[in-house]
């Protein structure tokens, strides 16, 4: 199996447990986190199947980050109601976190075996974009298991005693 056939099943895995875990995340902003990374995973995957196909490749300059500061802003009044993370919650941006932090080592491992500039640039693309996906959820995760710290950093606010 090539790199970019083990890559197209990672993607597809991605979407797959980013899905489920958005139908079970019981608080809206964490559920709107993985339906928001879900959307980017179909895009990578449609990116390595027009690679495989030998179709060219548009590679968008996305900003996931972006996205992030998006729901928040979107989510502002939930976000300000005390809804408690469950513990499955967390696990789930656990998991997610690990499994970007493994998308983008071996897109970064791989990098140097693919045969064309367009394969390199794509495998190159999808680990910068891994790890922006980490860096959400590593915030959801955050914000969900301590919002009133995370509130606190996000806003660079200084605790005055």
């Amino acid at each position: 199996m090539s790199a970019i056939e083990i890559a197209t099943k990672m993607e597809t895995d991605a979407i797959k447990f980013y899905k489920e875990a958005s139908e079970k995340t019981s608080h809206p902003v964490g559920k709107q986190m993985f339906l928001s990374i879900v959307e980017d995973e179909k895009r990578h995957l449609q990116m390595l199947s027009d690679l495989l196909k030998g179709l060219s490749i548009k590679i968008a300059d996305t900003h996931p980050m972006q996205n992030i500061k998006t729901v928040f802003e979107d989510m502002k009044d939930k976000m300000m109601q005390r809804i408690s993370a469950s513990n499955d919650d967390l696990e789930a941006f656990k998991i997610a976190m690990e499994m970007e932090a493994e998308g983008k080592n071996f897109y970064i491992k791989h990098m140097d075996s693919l045969n064309t500039d367009a394969e390199k640039n794509l495998f190159k693309t999808l680990a910068q974009e891994e790890e922006e996906h980490f860096k959400v959820f590593s915030n959801t995760y955050n914000f969900l298991k301590d919002t009133g710290n995370w509130f606190m950093w996000e806003e660079r606010s200084i605790v005055e005693g």
